[in-house]
């Protein structure tokens, strides 16, 4: 170890997401979370997703509370002006890969991610996804190094079957509806379809398909595994992990857990707290106010998410066609940029004025905690489908790429919570999905997942497993490398 560093009685976290909405944001809910236990904690992000928060949250009058937590950043290896959503955002994981290990190690050893008390970092927990060389430097360093994926365990734990379904020549994909049999756990229920979209590849060499299987094993070599779920709901597949993880402190879900521990402290606010990238339009809460209970479905597809016009088009005549109300989050750069022709029928925007409301990004945790809601069109991101379980608002899963395939098959076939429409786009199912949601089988998905929000409740709750969870993960932090 290099860092020449006196002995401290405080220890420094060092958090190190992936820069992309659905990592910082749980990641950041985790950093606050432990500078609310005392500890002492460094915030390490891109300069272009920190500036975006400052820009659009209330980041540091939030954290200024905590005098200690600092927040640094490290560049991510792309011009600012690359777009970073969809498929482009394998970039910055290939990129930060290739380039940022020589600064990490630079920015440790000099003692630029301390101050005060606490000048350099004891401990660390980085983003699953950047693979081996946050393990090598904190190796190197003598710094117990802690892996956070940001993913459902179901879909970490199909990972680590990525090299066998190449080895037995199943990968590349001959029958998209064909169950998979060389995923333990899953072979009544998982087809090919469901399978994480880097499967979806023509050749096993592909660079997304072979980095994923490598930053997968690398996560063995790490001291713990942190996920961001809870035994209720993914138990079985977190017993599973523990064949190549021994150490796992599942939290989840994240935004319950941080909500309910500001509820206990006096000193800190139970609003919500906003690590969004976009700016958000609060004026549809004051629309859903005037909607009857239960009767709008909402529509948001994450940070990441774009789609073809035609895509777009059917969505939107199938909500239209529903005749259900809705409230529906596009995005400025939802489009693909061949698609960037925004104009659509008259007849929509006539329907739209009258059954629905658009915004360009919501407040969602408050938008699904909305009485007026009563279901949720999604991509089925993580930090979605957790937000919704907690709610108890079923869904309609559109997914688009990487865990999103997986987790809308466990929705619908595992844990009952609300209906699969992935790979398709056409306006009627949609509007048939809409009604089987929000009328038809309603009564069937309002028991499930009531049942369901009452166990995420309860888990972060005083003596829930996901509570016990971090204090053990902070008291295991207080002891430094034992």
């Amino acid at each position: 170890m290099e860092m020449n560093q006196r002995p401290q009685t405080i220890p420094r976290v060092l958090i190190f997401p992936m820069p992309a909405q659905g990592h910082v944001s749980p990641m950041l809910k985790l950093a606050e979370l432990l500078a609310m236990s005392g500890l002492h904690v460094t915030f390490l992000n891109s300069d272009h997703i920190h500036n975006r928060l400052i820009k659009y949250t209330d980041m540091e009058t939030r954290f200024s509370k905590y005098p200690e937590f600092l927040f640094r950043t490290i560049w991510d290896g792309l011009e600012e002006d690359h777009p970073r959503t969809g498929e482009s955002v394998w970039d910055i994981i290939f990129s930060m890969n290739e380039k940022t290990k020589p600064v990490l190690r630079e920015m440790l050893v000099s003692g630029q991610l301390g101050s005060g008390d606490s000048p350099y970092v004891t401990y660390m927990i980085t983003d699953g996804l950047f693979g081996g060389f946050t393990l090598d430097v904190a190796e190197e360093l003598g710094i117990p190094c802690v892996h956070f994926r940001t993913t459902s365990s179901c879909c970490f734990w199909s990972y680590f079957f990525f090299p066998l379904l190449a080895q037995s020549g199943q990968i590349p994909i001959t029958d998209m509806d064909r169950l998979v049999t060389s995923v333990p756990g899953m072979e009544s229920f998982l087809r090919f379809r469901d399978l994480p979209s880097m499967c979806r590849v023509s050749d096993t060499t592909n660079k997304s398909f072979q980095m994923i299987s490598q930053v997968t094993n690398q996560t063995r070599r790490a001291r713990a595994l942190i996920l961001n779920t809870f035994d209720d709901l993914e138990g079985s597949f977190v017993n599973r992990l523990a064949e190549f993880c021994p150490n796992i402190y599942t939290i989840g879900p994240l935004h319950a857990h941080l909500n309910h521990r500001q509820a206990q402290n006096s000193k800190t606010s139970t609003y919500p707290s906003s690590n969004n990238l976009y700016d958000v339009d609060r004026s549809c809460l004051t629309w859903l106010d005037s909607q009857p209970p239960n009767s709008v479905i909402y529509v948001s597809f994450g940070s990441i998410v774009v789609m073809t016009k035609s895509e777009l088009i059917e969505l939107w005549y199938g909500l239209v066609n529903s005749k259900q109300r809705f409230l529906w989050v596009m995005r400025p750069d939802m489009l693909m940029a061949e698609d960037g022709d925004r104009s659509v029928p008259a007849e929509l925007e006539d329907a739209t004025r009258e059954r629905g409301f658009i915004v360009s990004y919501a407040p969602q945790e408050q938008v699904l905690s909305h009485s007026a809601v009563g279901g949720f069109l999604t991509h089925s991101g993580w930090n979605s489908t957790l937000e919704s379980i907690v709610a108890g608002v079923p869904m309609i899963c559109w997914p688009y790429f990487a865990d999103q395939q997986i987790n809308s098959r466990f929705v619908s076939e595992v844990w009952k919570l609300g209906l699969d429409m992935k790979d398709v786009s056409d306006r009627k199912v949609v509007e048939m999905m809409v009604n089987d949601l929000m009328v038809e089988r309603r009564e069937e998905f309002v028991k499930s997942t009531a049942e369901m929000a009452r166990l995420a409740k309860m888990c972060v709750n005083e003596g829930g497993s996901s509570y016990c969870n971090l204090e053990k993960l902070v008291e295991d932090m207080r002891c430094g490398t034992k």
